[in-house]
């Protein structure tokens, strides 16, 4: 089946395995089933596979930039639509259809109301197939073209705080700026950025992570407690890591992130950037990003963001090898990941390329 017509149980479904996927990251539950609901409610959204595109088709990236635990955060579905008519408005052609910078409990979903309200599919070609914490990570590998011009907007922030941005530059330089504007809105925004073709989403992006987002959560909310736990190892292929009380947990938003540790029985400490980094057990290093790894309420098996975590929390802690996941050419990428030794003071790339 090359289109599905998306409904409320699909919602769920993605949320629930979007927030899997994100690893920590990706967004707020509560946001993605408000987001997603309003847009079945308010119209047809179709999940198109890339493949029913021609190559030169024209596809845009929308998501959220910013930190998923500033307290100021604050972006409606208006901001969502007024990202993606602003960036409309600067091309030439146009849009064929709408990707997700990632998975994540809301990021699986971005794009949802957009497509409502727009009559234009969702593609099921993710920038990741995992929550990442960069912009450039979500950028199709477009880093690596020296003439590409990212057009970035961003829309985002309440009273007070409102703020449209526009910007045309170098990748790093657009994403530091809409990072930027981020922290200015109070924390986050609605983004839609680097218009590419088909043919680019294809070969770069995670076709089919979609999909895997809702298999995930359909895993999940057809058990309950340990046994929704053990759905979703098996489904992904991973291992439960460690169960237990929160020992200890840290957390920082700074520069438009959220950076911390979380550690479980004083044994598994975990540290992230927005997204899970590392895992490590008494010293020796279980994963490391992009591997996936997530924690969820030992009683509920309701995931957690890593900006969610307390100290006497009951959890467990999930790791899937990064081989089993749907990901972007980028986090094949030495030069994107390096910048994640710099925030967690750990290394990382011994660990990803060790096998050559």
């Amino acid at each position: 089946m090359t289109r599905i017509l998306l409904d409320k149980q699909s919602v769920e479904c993605a949320v629930y395995g979007g927030a899997i996927l994100g690893g920590g990251g990706g967004g707020w539950i509560e946001d993605g089933l408000r987001i997603g609901r309003l847009a079945v409610d308010v119209g047809q959204v179709d999940l198109w596979t890339i493949d029913e595109f021609d190559d030169g088709d024209l596809l845009v990236a929308v998501g959220l930039v910013g930190a998923p635990g500033a307290k100021e955060r604050h972006v409606t579905p208006v901001h969502y639509l007024k990202a993606l008519e602003l960036l409309r408005k600067q091309l030439d052609r146009p849009i064929q259809g709408i990707i997700t910078n990632e998975n994540g409990a809301t990021a699986t979903v971005n794009g949802w109301f957009q497509a409502a309200v727009s009559g234009l599919p969702v593609v099921d070609c993710p920038c990741n197939g995992r929550a990442h914490p960069t912009g450039v990570m979500g950028s199709l590998n477009l880093s690596e073209a020296s003439d590409y011009v990212s057009r970035q907007v961003a829309v985002g922030g309440g009273a007070g705080r409102y703020l449209e941005v526009s910007v045309a530059g170098t990748l790093e330089r657009a994403a530091a700026t809409i990072r930027n504007a981020s922290m200015e809105a109070g924390g986050l925004v609605a983004v839609a950025r680097n218009p590419v073709t088909a043919a680019h989403a294809k070969h770069n992006g995670a076709p089919g992570a979609i999909r895997q987002a809702m298999a995930v959560g359909e895993a999940l909310l057809s058990h309950r407690g340990e046994a929704a736990i053990v759905a979703v190892v098996d489904e992904l292929g991973g291992k439960i890591i460690a169960s237990g009380p929160v020992t200890a947990c840290s957390l920082e938003t700074t520069g438009g992130f959220d950076v911390g540790t979380v550690i479980i029985n004083d044994r598994c400490e975990m540290t992230f950037w927005n997204e899970y980094m590392t895992m490590e057990r008494d010293g020796e290093r279980l994963a490391t990003f992009p591997d996936l790894i997530m924690t969820l309420d030992a009683e509920t098996a309701r995931p957690l963001v890593s900006a969610a975590i307390q100290k006497g929390q009951k959890v467990y802690a999930i790791a899937v090898p990064r081989e089993k996941l749907i990901l972007s050419t980028t986090m094949h990428s030495e030069k994107l990941l390096k910048p994640i030794e710099d925030i967690i003071h750990k290394p990382i790339l011994p660990y990803v390329f060790a096998a050559g």
